[in-house]
């Protein structure tokens, strides 16, 4: 009897598949498909004339797309003088926030003052006071002096935020130390150390606040309502608002979301160009490398 002497052969494994990356990239999908969604929704509604959408006001794909609302919605009321108002109130608001937010922020961060454990707990405490709850002083305060109707009563409540201050003073927190000392042993001064190193070290955290600024400001509807009471003065959302009084214009679907688009299309323009910016500005304020 011969002997035969038997090898087992290596067993060939399937390679593992890690299925978690993917389910996420799926969630993130369907959460943004779901974002989407009635946005594109609003844009077809906007782009289908009035007449189908009386007919059928579900539809999803436009049906003989024309421009007519849009035109018709510049055509009525001063929807160009309503936007060009939130231009300026915008504009105005978000330079003014940054500059005075990041020096508050500046003083906070890295100057050594008495009282400053007081002072900035104080400030964060803002945070927790609704602005509807400021309302009747502001209203109060700017009819004294007879402000109302005008671009400064429209800027002024939305400069000093405490969001803002916190988000600067967390990231140049984490600004070195020895950086700023070695550009005082040139030489340099508050001023100088503050504008040529801190603020350009600080883009990221500043361009945050920006794009929060001009998105909460941009969208402001209330305080618009209460302080400004000529039509002239009007915001681009207290302005397309007031056209729901017409019978003829709220009846109108096509024309309501071409309404919508007008007064969302700006913030969604300034997302697509500074979203990286703003996301990375988020995470370092958070802690985050």
């Amino acid at each position: 009897m011969s002997s035969h002497t038997l090898q087992a052969e290596p067993v060939v494994r399937a390679p593992s598949i890690n299925l978690k990356p993917l389910i996420g990239k799926l969630l993130l999908f369907l959460v943004a498909l779901l974002w989407i969604i009635p946005m594109l929704w609003m844009l077809v509604l906007s782009l289908t004339p009035n007449t189908i959408l009386q007919e059928n006001p579900t539809i999803l794909i436009p049906r003989s797309p024309t421009l007519a609302n849009f035109i018709a919605t510049f055509r009525v009321g001063l929807t160009m003088r309503w936007f060009a108002n939130s231009v300026i109130v915008t504009g105005v608001t978000t330079v003014a926030t940054i500059v005075l937010q990041s020096m508050a922020a500046y003083a906070v961060a890295k100057i050594p003052f008495r009282g400053k454990f007081i002072v900035y707990p104080t400030l964060l405490a803002g945070m927790m006071v609704p602005k509807e709850a400021m309302f009747i002083p502001l209203f109060l305060m700017f009819a004294e002096v007879q402000m109302h109707n005008t671009y400064l009563a429209l800027v002024l409540p939305r400069v000093a935020i405490p969001l803002g201050v916190f988000l600067v003073t967390q990231f140049m927190m984490a600004i070195p130390r020895e950086i700023e000392e070695a550009t005082e042993i040139d030489g340099a001064g508050r001023w100088t150390i503050f504008w040529r190193i801190i603020m350009p070290m600080s883009r990221p955290a500043l361009t945050a606040l920006a794009v929060f600024t001009f998105i909460l400001t941009w969208n402001d509807y209330l305080w618009p309502l209460v302080s400004a009471t000529e039509k002239e003065m009007f915001t681009i959302t207290t302005g397309l608002a007031s056209l729901q009084g017409n019978f003829a214009q709220a009846t109108e679907l096509g024309s309501l979301m071409a309404r919508g688009v007008i007064a969302a299309l700006p913030l969604m323009i300034l997302f697509l160009i500074f979203q990286k910016n703003l996301i990375r500005g988020i995470s370092m304020t958070s802690g985050g490398k």
